[in-house]
């Protein structure tokens, strides 16, 4: 079978991970503070903090914010239900904005029809989650002009997105956002196992986060309540979770940094041939911007609805292991007993109905490439 995507693991890592191993501290070590700072460098950010996985970074990156009851959080209904979650978590209501049926991201244009009429029923969202489906940018300064009309936060969903840039400037800056959080899973770009951060340039932000990620625990003395009784001493000063990274999994990053250049060079090379290869057939696939490098996290198409089905049935028994990303989170059981239906985000819906995920990665040979297009012309045929 050749997956949709997978890791790419290499001697340099696993000596690593050994080397860890083989210290005193294989936790809370020294690691885990190269692999932040390492990561900060690269995006070119004040604060970088790791984090236990994704899904983690997005909960303590919307405490940071202090969204909580009462609050309201938007985000894209084309995407992993984290993206929504992470709001409930806190207590907060979501809701979604429709995406651009050539981008496959939130349209800020959708976006901002819809902060107008919530301007005019008197409630505006607090927060809005941008997902930078598959690896591409959603138009941040777009919608970063809206925040500052609007007046609401902004926190860049980009675990599809490390390695990208948005006007050549990295995912991940925070130049048009409060924060941005990645995933580190091993079918994302780089991987730690299990992982993910909340990068930022506001120090609240990442004092806040830091606190959330480790039980609301802190050993500094200027955020402590009265004086410590010794250098042991610590406080608990607000609700957090154990959501840490170890230095184990900080290593295998650190280590994966390295390459990080390189994946994403290989992942544009395969969409480049994919593109060139379908030219001419019944599919459609994501426009990127020109001012915009997609990570190329997915490689999605669009066939014809009432093919897709047996499409994506004669790739999985051509070895080949297509998916889907992503049946719109609005439609999953829990968010229409909030009250979503279908109908509500029709391009979201249009374009679930019609996608399927294509394989790329790394160590995708040209062979294993020349197999999916083949397989997938024989298809359409």
């Amino acid at each position: 079978m050749i997956p949709y995507g997978r890791q790419s693991i290499s001697e340099e890592d696993i000596a690593a991970v050994v080397d860890v191993l083989r210290s005193p501290l294989i936790t809370q070590g020294p690691v885990v503070t190269r692999f932040e700072e390492a990561v900060a460098e690269y995006c070119g950010v004040r604060h970088a903090v790791a984090v236990a996985n994704g899904t983690a970074a997005l909960h303590v990156a919307v405490m940071a914010l202090g969204l909580g009851p009462g609050g309201l959080l938007w985000t894209s209904p084309n995407t992993f239900v984290a993206s929504a979650n992470c709001a409930r978590f806190v207590g907060a209501d979501v809701d979604f904005v429709d995406i651009d049926p050539k981008s496959y991201n939130m349209s800020t244009d959708a976006l901002a029809s819809k902060l107008k009429t919530a301007e005019e029923t008197g409630r505006l969202p607090d927060v809005v989650v941008p997902v930078h489906f598959a690896g591409a940018s959603c138009d941040m300064a777009g919608i970063r002009e809206l925040a500052g009309r609007y007046g609401f936060r902004v926190l860049e969903d980009a675990a599809h997105g490390i390695g990208g840039s948005y006007r050549g400037t990295p995912i991940g800056s925070c130049e048009f956002s409060d924060v941005t959080t990645f995933s580190l899973h091993p079918v994302k770009i780089i991987t730690t196992g299990e992982g993910g951060l909340v990068v930022t340039n506001d120090e609240h932000i990442a004092e806040q986060a830091r606190l959330a990620h480790t039980h609301g625990i802190t050993r500094d003395g200027a955020l402590m309540r009265g004086e410590p009784d010794g250098p042991w001493y610590y406080q608990q000063i607000g609700l957090g979770f154990n959501y840490r990274l170890t230095d184990l999994q900080a290593a295998l990053g650190l280590s994966q940094m390295r390459r990080l250049d390189e994946f994403v060079s290989r992942r544009n090379e395969i969409a480049a041939r994919y593109r060139e290869a379908f030219s001419g057939l019944l599919v459609r696939y994501q426009e990127v911007p020109a001012d915009v490098l997609s990570a190329y996290h997915l490689f999605v198409i669009e066939v014809p609805h009432h093919d897709r089905a047996e499409i994506y049935d004669r790739l999985r028994e051509h070895g080949i292991g297509a998916a889907v990303h992503y049946i719109p989170v609005h439609l999953q059981p829990y968010y229409r007993d909030l009250g979503f239906a279908p109908g509500d985000f029709p391009n979201s819906e249009r374009y679930y109905a019609q996608c399927i995920t294509l394989p790329v990665f790394p160590a995708m040979t040209d062979g294993e490439l020349d197999v999916v297009v083949e397989a997938l012309k024989e298809a359409l045929a």
